[in-house]
């Protein structure tokens, strides 16, 4: 009987992610959001599929309510050498997928679309917190905040 894949240390790396997550977020102003605030974010991330992937449920409440959800899938592609996370919301738009690379604990993704470029940064340096932005660009070389976030395992 073959022996069956294992996780790589790659994969493992992405094991920082894993955990029950609440804070606060800044939603800056964007053409999604014209006038921004605040916004207190709930996230769940748990290995699944025998280590090879992190599954993340989000949540985001603005004014006492939960007004956006999302729920992504992290992994390590080992033919592309490069991460990914696949993001899906409730803002109904089709999947998204984000690439890019993890070094020294910060995780860079790209994404483009018909709507732009977006570029998710998670600053997994610290044990027990974690910082993510989301920015935007139209051509790749100017970017700007749409949200930032400051989280801590509960």
């Amino acid at each position: 009987m073959n022996e069956m894949p294992k996780p790589t240390d790659a994969h493992k790396r992405l094991e920082r992610l894993i955990g029950k997550w609440k804070g606060e977020e800044k939603m800056h102003p964007s053409p999604w959001d014209p006038i921004g605030g605040i916004a207190i974010a709930r996230i769940n991330n748990r290995s699944a599929l025998d280590g090879f992937t992190v599954m993340q449920d989000y949540e985001q409440e603005r004014n006492g309510e939960v007004g956006f959800r999302g729920h992504g899938v992290f992994s390590f592609d080992a033919t592309q050498q490069c991460y990914f996370l696949h993001w899906w919301d409730s803002m109904g738009m089709p999947p998204n997928e984000f690439k890019g690379n993890l070094m020294d604990n910060i995780l860079t993704l790209t994404s483009q679309s018909p709507m732009g470029l977006n570029r998710a940064t998670f600053d997994l340096r610290q044990d027990g917190k974690y910082t993510f932005t989301l920015d935007a660009s139209q051509d790749g070389k100017q970017w700007y905040t749409m949200m930032e976030g400051n989280y801590k395992r509960e």
